[in-house]
């Protein structure tokens, strides 16, 4: 097992620690259990802690691996790195490659849907279906998605609360809980991987790559019609602010053989929120309507 720092708490996520060097980045992953490979991404500001729930009530049928981008959880990044979405992707589609991983299925959610979605575009025969849950893939078109990119990705606002006060960590994870309240070790994990203003550097860019990864969301929504064949579990939190209605009715049209389960009363991080129920409907969905 692999260093890891004092603030992880192995009672609360009892996995093996891995890594491995892609792109001049050390990435952090855990690879639990035998079978169809489940590739579980996070969305920002979380890293695979956020899929122990998951990980724990999957991993005696799948092999469920969960990796942390760079710059997030336990991975470190290449000197240059600007922790795009692009980038991002690109580390993805590397690190498949490098653990030659196949007959794929990602659960993505947050920035994992252009991040995991555009690099199985890039290689679609690695993958055999998809799980997606409160998250896009293409340019984002609604006002209130501008409003929040320029607020939290400006050169002002956005530095203070996010580097200054640690807003993401330390308050939107919280309040994106409905079901549940995470307790104060819980929060201490999802804090863990940000302790000082520039580990928080990486949260920032998130909000500004909403308008400005718009070039790479172009491409990833051009690739889209590749996956068009692939059968997916559409997992649905209706409490969650950033994804509602006109998403979800878009990535029905991304997959037309879908199977939707809503997540009633779940937040955005519904992995964590409403993760017992979700196992339940993968498990269901994997052998009745997959």
């Amino acid at each position: 097992m692999t260093t890891r720092p004092d603030w992880f708490d192995p009672d609360l996520f009892p996995v093996e620690s891995h890594r491995i060097d892609v792109e001049g980045c050390t990435l952090h992953y855990v690879d639990e259990g035998a079978g169809p490979v489940l590739l579980m991404l996070h969305g920002n500001p979380t890293w695979s802690f956020l899929y122990r729930r998951l990980i724990a009530g999957l991993k005696d049928r799948f092999r469920c691996i969960a990796l942390d981008y760079p710059g997030f959880g336990l991975s470190t990044a290449a000197p240059g790195y600007e922790y795009t979405a692009q980038e991002h992707s690109a580390v993805v589609r590397e690190f498949v490659r490098k653990l030659d991983l196949r007959d794929i299925t990602p659960i993505v959610q947050d920035w994992a849907g252009p991040i995991g979605v555009g690099a199985a575009t890039e290689e679609p025969d690695r993958y055999s279906s998809f799980i997606v849950g409160n998250t896009w893939a293409w340019p984002m078109e609604k006002k209130s998605a501008e409003r929040f990119s320029n607020l939290m990705g400006g050169d002002r606002t956005g530095p203070w609360l996010s580097k200054k006060l640690n807003l993401f960590v330390g308050q939107i994870i919280p309040l994106s809980m409905r079901r549940r309240s995470l307790n104060d070790a819980e929060k201490a994990m999802y804090r863990g991987p940000f302790p000082t203003e520039e580990s928080r550097e990486p949260v920032m860019v998130f909000p500004r790559e909403i308008m400005a990864a718009r070039p790479f969301l172009s491409e990833v929504e051009g690739r889209l019609d590749k996956l068009a064949a692939k059968p997916a579990l559409l997992l649905w939190a209706d409490k969650d602010v950033a994804f509602g209605k006109e998403e979800l009715e878009r990535w029905k049209t991304v997959f037309p053989s879908h199977y939707h389960h809503m997540l009633y009363g779940a937040g955005h991080y519904w992995q964590d929120d409403a993760g017992e129920e979700a196992v339940l409907v993968i498990r269901d969905w994997w052998d009745t309507k997959r």
